[in-house]
C-alpha cells in the first residue's frame, strides 16, 4: 500500500519529539460517538473497516507480544464476529485489518489491540489507527496519531491529491468531540495505491 511518504518523520521520531501530549488509547473511545455524528451531521457511513499501524522490530519478545495481540483479536472474533487479517505494507510496517458492521466492535478491537502493545512494553510501535467513512463516493478517514495524541481528517482524492473541503468540514464539526490535532502541518496523509482503495491495502 502506499503509505504517506514521510511516516518514519511524521510518526515516527520527529513526532516524538514534537508531541504534545502523551497518547492514551483511551482516546480511541471517542470514536464511538463520532460514527454517530458523521452519520446523523455530515451523512457519512462508516466503511465496515478500521486499522491499526504499527512499526517492527526484530525481538522474539515484540514476536510474542503482537502474538498476544492476534489471540485477543480471534476471541473477539468468536464473541463479536470481528473479522481480522495482518498486513505488511510496502514499506514494511505492518496493520491489524478489522472488519466489523458494527462501528462500536470495531472501536472496541483496536483498543483493545492498541492496549495490548502497550501492556506488553511496545507501546512505543504503535504509529495509527484509522477509521475509515464513506458518503456517495467520497471517502474520509478520521487517524489517530499515537505520537501526537490527536486525531486529524484525511480526505483521499485518487492517490496523491487530498479533499481539503471535506476535511476541514470534518475539522468543524468534530472538534470539540474527538481530541484533533491543532497543527495542520502533522495533517500527514495516508495515501492508497489505486483510486478507492483503503489506506492499508
Amino acid at each position: 500500500m502506499g503509505i504517506f511518504d514521510t511516516i518514519r518523520a511524521v510518526l515516527g521520531t520527529s513526532a516524538e519529539t514534537d508531541a504534545t501530549r502523551e497518547a492514551d488509547p483511551e482516546d480511541l473511545f471517542g470514536m464511538s460517538t463520532a460514527y454517530m455524528t458523521m452519520e446523523a451531521d455530515l451523512g457519512y457511513d462508516h466503511c465496515g473497516e478500521a486499522a491499526l499501524c504499527f512499526s517492527g522490530v526484530d525481538s522474539t519478545r515484540f514476536d510474542d507480544a503482537v502474538e498476544t495481540v492476534e489471540a485477543i483479536l480471534e476471541a473477539g472474533e468468536i464473541d463479536t464476529g470481528t473479522g481480522f487479517h495482518r498486513h505488511e505494507d510496502d514499506h514494511g510496517y505492518q496493520w491489524f485489518v478489522l472488519e466489523d458492521d458494527d462501528p462500536e466492535d470495531l472501536v472496541t478491537s483496536v483498543h483493545f489491540a492498541a492496549d495490548q502493545f502497550i501492556e506488553e512494553g511496545f507501546g512505543s510501535r504503535l504509529l495509527a489507527a484509522v477509521f475509515g467513512f464513506e458518503r456517495d463516493g467520497t471517502d474520509a478517514y478520521w487517524i489517530y496519531s499515537f505520537r501526537r495524541g490527536a486525531y486529524y481528517p484525511f480526505s483521499p482524492k485518487g492517490t496523491s491529491d487530498r479533499n481539503q473541503q471535506v476535511e476541514f468540514k470534518l475539522q468543524s464539526v468534530l472538534d470539540g468531540e474527538l481530541g484533533l490535532e491543532d497543527d495542520e502541518s502533522y495533517w500527514y496523509p495516508l495515501w492508497p495505491d489505486e483510486p478507492g482503495n483503503r489506506p492499508w491495502e
